[in-house]
């Protein structure tokens, strides 16, 4: 499914227009990511949670020379599921 098959998903559950669908997906998308940038989690109690982990510095390889790169440290967005939402793929 792409963003264009979940905003007829959403338009045709919640009763409302594609174009109000699409207005909330992307603010939905946009309250996520600024609260991910700002160091926080999201939690969607029965879905699953949005946060954002440390990524370590390490050695890599280069696989066309084979000489050793070094990788910087980063931070990570993950998401992690929820057990409503684990026990429906398993249903």
């Amino acid at each position: 499914m792409n963003k264009g098959e979940l905003v007829e998903k959403i338009a045709e559950g919640a009763d409302i227009s594609k174009a109000a669908a699409a207005r909330s997906l992307d603010s939905l998308i946009q309250s996520v990511t600024d609260e991910l940038a700002s160091g926080g989690e999201v939690a969607l109690v029965g879905f699953g949670t949005f946060k954002v982990s440390d990524r370590a510095a390490r050695t890599g390889r280069n696989p066309q020379t084979g000489a050793e790169i070094q990788i910087a440290a980063a931070k990570v967005p993950g998401f992690k599921a929820g057990k409503g939402l684990k026990d429906s793929c398993n249903a």
